[in-house]
């Protein structure tokens, strides 16, 4: 479980988290949904230790994330943030390479290479594990950032913004596959998403966000209401039933 108690984060006057206090369940998908600026992404960079928070404190099933030892922490829960850049030319193996850093330091095993491999199968990469980066569609080096995350073999996936760069089809096909890691590889996947609608289709549990708050957490049945996504986001939202799931339709 990883539970969050009065966490905050300001940047100048700013105040970006504002005493949030929350739980999130072992296993399945939670999706953190809500406006630009509602502190989705600071709060996940801050579960992850890629930031530190001005107070509160965040542990990962028991262990305090400001001091856990890193080793130990990277083997627990991987982050994959919004943007991530490499300097040097590589190839979508040796990318996913460096998901096994924590465990190998970079002396890979055979289990270690095993590992790559299977991450490299799970999101479809095999065909491209050969080429650079830089030779890749944005769709496609997002499916690789992804494959490195769950090479790191951790218990808790964290994922802000999986969608970017992807349309459609390549966008449900990341959620298949997210929803897919949970399932049937026992991970406990938190995404930061925009899009409500495959928030609901693909998600346990749903964290609405506004002004650096948690303003509801429940499922997606829950969540999923004209009500509450007229609170959270000020647009008027007719919530339907499509396909066993509750889709909204912006109107205003």
């Amino acid at each position: 479980m990883i539970e969050l108690t009065e966490l905050t984060k300001t940047y100048g006057s700013s105040t970006v988290l504002d005493g949030v206090s929350l739980r999130i369940e072992r296993g399945g998908v939670t999706s953190i949904i809500g406006p630009n600026g509602a502190g989705k992404s600071t709060m996940l960079t801050i579960i992850g230790r890629l930031l530190a928070s001005d107070g509160g404190r965040v542990t990962v099933d028991g262990m305090d994330v400001d001091r856990a030892p890193g080793r130990e922490f990277a083997k627990r829960l991987s982050i994959l943030r919004q943007e991530n850049q490499f300097t040097t030319r590589l190839t979508v193996r040796d990318l996913v390479r460096f998901g096994r850093y924590p465990h190998s330091q970079g002396r890979l095993t055979a289990e270690d290479h095993a590992q790559v491999e299977a991450a490299l199968g799970f999101l479809d990469l095999v065909p491209l594990a050969g080429r650079f980066l830089d030779e890749l569609s944005g769709g496609q080096r997002q499916r690789a950032y992804v494959a490195m995350v769950l090479c790191q073999d951790t218990d808790y996936v964290l994922l802000d913004e999986p969608l970017n760069n992807l349309d459609m089809k390549h966008a449900v096909s990341m959620m298949r596959q997210i929803r897919r890691a949970a399932d049937s590889l026992g991970k406990t996947v938190v995404v930061v998403i925009h899009d409500i609608n495959f928030a609901s289709a693909y998600s346990d549990r749903i964290i609405a966000m506004r002004e650096g708050r948690v303003a509801y957490s429940g499922t997606p049945a829950e969540i999923m209401t004209s009500e509450v996504l007229l609170d959270v986001f000020d647009l008027e939202v007719r919530v339907e039933e499509v396909g066993g799931a509750r889709i909204g339709v912006y109107y205003r």
